[in-house]
């Protein structure tokens, strides 16, 4: 099992990677938005170009990674976020920008589906939240590394060198998927592979699915000018006060999987758990008038809701088997959907309602999210074999 592992921190490095490269703009945001003019509702119009072509692209993305596997997939697109992120430095206008951020989006969809394939077929079942887990918690470094790290590139060299950094680790992750020596993955190429679950378990994972990335997301662009710009922190501390939700998550997601792979007969209450307390945690942090107390609230509401990424992707394989890339797809795509609309709605709610209200809509999401799970039921999957239909 050691180079299976050593595979799961290859996808774990490449996760990171892509969250680099599609979280840079989130601290570039502030210079960008000054020398091009944009207004919040523009920004969050920038934000929501990567996330119409990553929603887009779920589902073609892990049929490639059913058909072709992650080595290939992976490989290659990571080379493609490389060009994308360059074309953004270079980019004098917001249709340009526009343009590059829509085609990262395309070029990293296959990203988690393809993980998800991958691990469904070199990991044995008991072992498959925490290797998702692993990856997954890819979201909170590569989270935690961009606000530091573009922050102090883009002080002393401009946004677009702190872009164009940013894009070194997809470099380097696609350069060695190239040479990578992968086990078989076992459905790769299956004609079923491209069939999908209709399973009331499986819409009801989408959905929930759905309501968590519509909440993830809103932290994911907005928390750090959020800091700034509503609760006032300097450039700086909204810079290390936004790696901390990410910090957090680098502990919480890897333990969302591996409590749902040691607690079989519980593992509804991870998820249901994680999502609901991110709600309460939320709405705590939206009403308190203290800056830190809230920053801290939501730091840690971030951390819960992403600490259910384990469950959802192992159970999702679990109902899925051999479709689990297109499947991975189709979940994904729901949970950028409601990326795709939280980061434009939720300055549009704020400029109208207040900032206030538009978290309490988020903290309703979460909840909501996290009572699906009372429907939810995932089969069991051995060692790759698809389960009876």
């Amino acid at each position: 099992m050691k180079r299976e592992w050593g595979l799961v921190g290859l996808l774990s490095a490449t996760a990171t990677a892509s969250y680099l490269a599609r979280v840079n703009v989130s601290v570039a945001g502030l210079l960008m938005m000054r020398e091009l003019g944009l207004s919040q509702e523009a920004m969050g119009r920038v934000f929501s170009a990567f996330l119409l072509g990553y929603a887009l692209c779920q589902v073609p993305g892990g049929m490639l990674a059913d058909r072709y596997g992650a080595k290939r997939v992976l490989g290659w697109a990571a080379l493609a976020w490389v060009t994308a992120t360059l074309g953004m430095a270079g980019a004098g206008v917001v249709a340009l920008l526009l343009a590059g951020r829509f085609v990262l989006g395309v070029a990293e969809a296959p990203m988690f589906p393809a993980a998800a394939r991958a691990i469904a077929s070199w990991m044995p079942e008991g072992l498959r939240g925490r290797a998702n887990g692993m990856v997954v918690a890819a979201i909170g470094l590569g989270s935690a590394i961009a606000p530091p790290l573009v922050s102090f590139v883009m002080l002393r060299w401009g946004w677009r060198a702190a872009l164009a950094a940013s894009a070194l680790p997809a470099l380097l992750a696609g350069l060695v998927w190239m040479k990578a020596r992968v086990p078989p993955e076992r459905a790769a190429g299956q004609g079923e592979a491209g069939g999908l679950p209709r399973s009331r378990s499986f819409v009801l994972l989408t959905l929930s699915y759905t309501l968590q990335g519509y909440v993830g997301y809103i932290f994911v662009y907005w928390f750090y000018l959020y800091l700034v710009q509503v609760r006032h922190f300097s450039v700086l501390e909204g810079a290390w006060m936004g790696s901390l939700p990410w910090v957090l998550s680098i502990v919480s997601i890897p333990l969302g999987g591996w409590l749902f792979d040691w607690l079989p007969g519980w593992r509804k209450a991870i998820p249901m758990a994680g999502l609901a307390g991110s709600g309460v945690l939320i709405a705590v942090g939206a009403r308190t008038e203290h800056a830190w107390g809230a920053a801290a609230c939501l730091a840690l509401a971030t951390a819960l809701v992403l600490s259910v990424e384990g469950p959802f992707w192992t159970t999702m394989t679990s109902i899925a088997g051999r479709r689990s890339g297109a499947a991975g797809g189709v979940m994904n795509m729901g949970s950028n959907l409601g990326g795709l609309v939280s980061p434009a709605l939720t300055p549009w709610l704020a400029a109208r309602l207040g900032w206030e209200a538009a978290l309490l809509v988020s903290a309703g999401a979460a909840i909501a999210g996290g009572l699906m799970w009372v429907w939810i039921e995932g089969g069991r999957v051995e060692d790759g074999v698809e389960p009876g239909r």
